[in-house]
């Protein structure tokens, strides 16, 4: 995985917060609600997050290309998609098939071609061959050196997952897992849907796997981490977050540049935790509500005409001996 981009709907993002704020000001469920709140208003904007020096940095993605400084050049990058979810046809969209070649399409009007897709889950409403089919046909039509899957629970939901891994999961082990090494970087992609209950859960095979797939690795090795319920607990009383993920986190303590990256959620959540930079993708189909604002999770629709300013698409680059990766969000409203 060399390349990854992320494309979806209501741009979401919490910044970390600093040590010395009250503990007032969380409301008991690990959401700064104040901070997490305030950044809606952000929802269709294109931002450029960096991490230089351990401290995250965000600009608006049009400031990045004015005048000044030019940014480091980066060794390379890579897109992320997520939440397709073909086959919906419900009120928030009826046309998921056009939405998922929209962000295709801003892949696509790239300056650079991304040495990679990753697609972190639900690609499908129900699991259904025919929808695995057009997806499939869309996403293939993305310039990118290759595209990568890991599964949401949509995708495994009625074959307890045969199809998608027939499709999608060739030489992965277990029920998805597997990773490689690209440009110095590790990427590893997990299966956190397979046993899914309330929360997404790993289970001890595949946390074996990856303790031992980490202990080869130096502490200096960049490592990107990707599945698609988050690992940590965005949102326990809606299920936003994978049960057995902090023990899955814990084994990548000793290593210096950690980037996580999910869908699941439908909008971008960011944080920095010590070494670990977190990021949630939106999706291609439908935005939901942000934490606690609502009676729960699901499809959210939004005005008519509105939809596209809450679809877009996320780039990541890989800038060499920095600390992680720098994120850039934008809506599939705004010219590619």
């Amino acid at each position: 995985m060399k390349h990854m981009e992320n494309a979806g709907f209501a741009h979401v993002s919490q910044e970390p917060e600093p040590a010395a704020q009250p503990a007032a000001a969380d409301a008991g469920d690990g959401i700064d609600r104040r901070n997490f709140l305030s950044c809606m208003a952000w929802a269709g904007t294109g931002l450029l997050w960096s991490v230089v020096g351990g401290v995250p940095t965000s600009k608006l993605f049009a400031a990045t290309t004015g005048a000044g400084k030019a940014a480091p050049a980066a060794s390379f990058s890579f897109v992320q998609i997520s939440d397709s979810h073909i086959g919906f046809n419900k009120a928030a969209n009826q046309d998921v098939t056009g939405t998922l070649k929209q962000a295709i399409d801003k892949i696509n009007h790239l300056p650079t071609t991304p040495d990679l897709l990753l697609h972190t889950g639900d690609i499908t409403q129900s699991s259904k061959a025919a929808e695995f089919d057009t997806a499939q046909q869309i996403i293939k039509t993305a310039r990118a050196g290759e595209t990568l899957y890991v599964p949401g629970e949509h995708d495994t939901a009625i074959d307890d997952g045969v199809q998608y891994r027939q499709r999608f999961g060739k030489g992965a082990v277990g029920n998805g897992w597997y990773s490689f090494d690209h440009k110095g970087v590790h990427f590893i992609g997990l299966n956190n849907v397979q046993q899914i209950d309330a929360m997404g859960k790993l289970g001890p095979d595949q946390l074996a796997w990856l303790k031992n797939d980490l202990a080869q690795l130096t502490p200096s090795t960049p490592i990107v981490l990707f599945a698609h319920i988050p690992l940590w607990m965005v949102y326990p009383k809606w299920g936003w977050g994978t049960e057995d993920g902090a023990e899955a986190l814990s084994y990548l303590k000793r290593f210096g540049s950690v980037t996580v990256l999910n869908g699941h959620i439908h909008q971008i959540v960011q944080k920095v935790e010590g070494n670990v930079a977190f990021h949630t993708a939106t999706s291609t189909a439908f935005p939901q509500p942000a934490p606690g604002t609502a009676a729960s999770a699901g499809p959210m629709v939004v005005p008519a005409g509105k939809l596209q300013s809450v679809l877009g698409v996320t780039k990541i680059n890989y800038i060499a001996r920095h600390s992680h990766l720098a994120i850039v969000d934008s809506s599939l409203a705004e010219k590619a």
